[in-house]
């Protein structure tokens, strides 16, 4: 073989081996698209901080994990036998159990438990052993499907966080339609009478006055620093807002009763249940309404999710 030859055959083997190298190196080298829909996707944690502020009451309880958070529940398949016990963990971003936390409305964690079909609902206080585990009973008397509603603050953040999860009853499934109600529902003795519209996008006022034997209740009791608790959960995917009243116990403007009010906006059009819970007495009492929100300034485009039938059926 000449030199001429040699010299080009040995420049053609040194660009085949850089270009290999090259192309090695940015294969090992190249950031990885995140996935869409993950949880730590840059692009989603932009379009949060984006519109971090301008929502005082965002859909919370759609995610299992946010912001490193994650609910863990040690069962999510019980019979439906009425009381059941429930035992989760909240595992940090570390992966391990959470066990730091800020109490917001006297208690460090606050649980829901709704049917997805949106007839039954609890709210509870589970306790939390030293190694993070929360266990608490709750009455999952009728098969079908549940979300749970983990909501609370860790102690390393300022904004409280609110997870879901599913939980399934085994036994003869029979799903009911959405319960209608008219502005006055009767519960326990105490009839309550709503006033007030929920609006896509628009923040409204929401009036709950409370009455016993024909006489407005004038004497509630302060049930965890405040006169009563709202939860408000859309119909279709159980997007969840947790609605704080107006004033509190002891701020020398609030009466205790028979009014409590609210300010809530809806995420979007749509069906909702509201939950409200009051105490009086000595006994917590809760009043459920089914509200048709309306498209208002702001609203989203997109439709409300239809309900529908549970995906599990056992």
């Amino acid at each position: 073989m000449n030199t001429a030859l040699k010299v080009a055959v040995f420049a053609s083997g040194l660009a085949l081996a850089f270009g290999a190298a090259y192309g090695v190196g940015h294969a090992v080298g190249r950031t990885p698209t995140p996935a869409a829909g993950h949880a730590h996707d840059t692009a989603g944690h932009a379009a949060q901080d984006e519109h971090a502020g301008h929502d005082d009451h965002p859909v919370g309880g759609l995610q299992v994990s946010d912001r490193g958070y994650t609910l863990s529940l040690d069962r999510t398949i019980v019979p439906a036998a009425g009381p059941t016990g429930l035992s989760f963990r909240v595992l940090a971003p570390d992966g391990r159990p959470l066990t730091a936390y800020k109490p917001a409305h006297e208690k460090e964690l606050h649980l829901i438990v709704a049917s997805r079909d949106l007839t039954s609902f609890q709210h509870l206080h589970p306790v939390r052993a030293a190694d993070g585990t929360w266990t608490v009973p709750a009455d999952i008397a009728k098969a079908g499907d549940y979300r749970l509603f983990a909501d609370f603050v860790p102690a390393a953040e300022t904004e409280s966080l609110t997870l879901g999860a599913d939980l399934h009853a085994t036994g003869d499934y029979r799903p009911a339609t959405l319960p209608q109600t008219g502005r006055s529902v009767t519960v326990d003795g105490y009839t309550v009478t709503l006033t007030g519209d929920l609006a896509a996008g628009k923040a409204g006022r929401l009036a709950f006055a409370v009455s016993k034997d024909g006489r407005p209740v004038d004497d509630l009791d302060p049930y965890l620093a405040a006169y009563g608790h709202l939860v408000v959960l859309r119909a279709g995917d159980l997007g969840y807002l947790h609605v704080h009243p107006d004033g509190e116990p002891g701020d020398g403007v609030t009466e205790p009763g028979p009014e409590v009010d609210f300010t809530a906006t809806a995420p979007s059009a749509g069906d909702y249940r509201l939950f409200l819970d009051f105490q009086h007495a000595g006994t917590v009492h809760t009043a459920a309404f089914t509200l048709t929100a309306g498209a208002g300034a702001g609203a989203d485009n997109a439709p409300t999710p239809a309900p529908t039938e549970p995906a599990h059926h056992h």
